[in-house]
């Protein structure tokens, strides 16, 4: 059944002056739509902007995932160099997709991703970030279903042509293979860098995992441990029985803190941590897409030369397809030059992306980490407070006994 979508707007309008442009993008009010393996869910996607191309300041249409996917699709085959940002992984167990803690996460990296996109340079002139802001349900179904060659792939076999080009890539840099590679040390630093980032980054959110599984686990035990000290209590006097009263209380108080600071880690560390992940699993796809330009531009000098020599042959021996060859050589002279061109521009975005990627992971990072210290200092003293305050009574029942 259908849940009834909020009608409060979680976007707020952009504190900027009216003479800076600005491009403000919230996904919200996610609602289940279908259901078993037809159901999905639906969100709410505002958009206030003051860009002259947009129809209009605010706009609300509703999006599913697979929408989501077709942007990012559509966006990392159009700016190869530039690192397109993640979208969290689709689940395919039902009684996880449609959980209230999966929904809500997924929102909330819906709602970077897009946010991210809308607030980079190059990203944010797509005509396909337009189309996805502002066209109606049937134009994006129809703009789906339309995809060829690489969109025509479903999000699963997507994200398993990426894995293999990353595996490509982990092979070159661990030097498994010997393929056509650039010899720059800066680069090389760079790919080394990306590749231990990946591995530090994973280890951090598996134990930030860890530590949200254990605040859980006690919280739970501590519910538990709160309702037999109430029945503990039951069975006593008037004064130890009180105590144990107050015991149980305070350990089912404490025990819907740590649920709902295991709810706060989870959003605001682990959550983030793993989205860096994701961030450098495509950082790591965009590696593969600058080492197959490279090799490409390699493999067209090659052919260029042997091109070119055997024009040389004709020439002298003044064969009649001389002719025939000197268009064979311009043609693919044309496409060398465009190759390259291409190569120079993931190299100069790659540059520029790196650049920003970190500035922003510092940032993003201090962020996380500050929020993850003030939680757990929050929780230590609501468990200490908690315990101190009952000392007196305890004692107060053991002086009495």
């Amino acid at each position: 059944m259908e849940q009834q979508r909020s009608t409060s707007e979680s976007s707020q309008s952009p504190r900027s002056p009216p003479s800076q442009r600005y491009l403000s993008v919230s996904v919200s009010d996610p609602v289940k739509l279908g259901n078993g393996v037809q159901g999905y869910i639906s969100y709410r996607v505002i958009t206030k902007t003051n860009f002259p191309e947009y129809q209009g300041s605010e706009k609300i249409v509703i999006r599913r995932y697979s929408d989501f996917v077709w942007l990012r699709d559509r966006l990392f085959d159009k700016y190869k160099g530039i690192f397109v940002p993640p979208l969290p992984e689709k689940s395919a167990v039902e009684k996880f997709r449609f959980s209230a803690e999966f929904i809500e996460t997924r929102r909330q990296a819906l709602d970077v991703f897009v946010n991210r996109i809308a607030s980079h340079n190059e990203l944010q002139q797509s005509e396909d970030l337009r189309t996805f802001l502002q066209a109606d349900e049937e134009s994006m179904e129809r703009l789906r279903s339309q995809e060829t060659g690489i969109f025509k792939k479903k999000p699963a076999d997507l994200m398993q042509m990426f894995k293999d080009v990353q595996s490509k890539v982990s092979d070159v840099v661990l030097g498994k293979e010997k393929p056509l590679e650039e010899s720059n040390p800066e680069y090389e630093k760079l790919k080394h860098y990306v590749f231990e980032l990946e591995n530090h980054l994973t280890e951090a959110q598996k134990h930030a995992y860890r530590l949200l599984k254990r605040h859980r686990e006690l919280g739970q035990s501590l519910s538990g441990f709160g309702k037999a000290a109430k029945l503990l209590g039951a069975c006593e006097g008037q004064a130890l029985g009180k105590a144990f009263d107050e015991l149980g209380a305070k350990s089912e108080t404490l025990s819907i803190k740590l649920q709902k600071e295991a709810h706060q880690l989870l959003m605001n560390f682990e959550e983030p941590v793993k989205d860096y992940v994701r961030a450098v699993q495509s950082i790591k796809v965009t590696i593969g897409e600058r080492a197959n330009a490279f090799r490409h531009q390699c493999e067209l000098a090659e052919t260029m030369k042997l091109k070119e020599i055997n024009l040389d042959k004709l020439m002298l021996t003044r064969s009649d397809r001389v002719g025939e060859a000197e268009q064979e050589y311009k043609e693919l002279k044309a496409e060398s030059e465009e190759v390259t061109r291409r190569f120079e521009t993931i190299v100069r975005r790659m540059n520029e992306e790196i650049v920003r990627f970190q500035e922003q992971k510092t940032q993003d990072m201090r962020i996380a980490f500050h929020e993850f210290a003030k939680g757990q200092a929050r929780l230590a003293k609501s468990i200490a407070d908690a315990w101190r305050s009952l000392l007196p009574k305890l004692e107060a029942c053991s002086d009495t006994s």
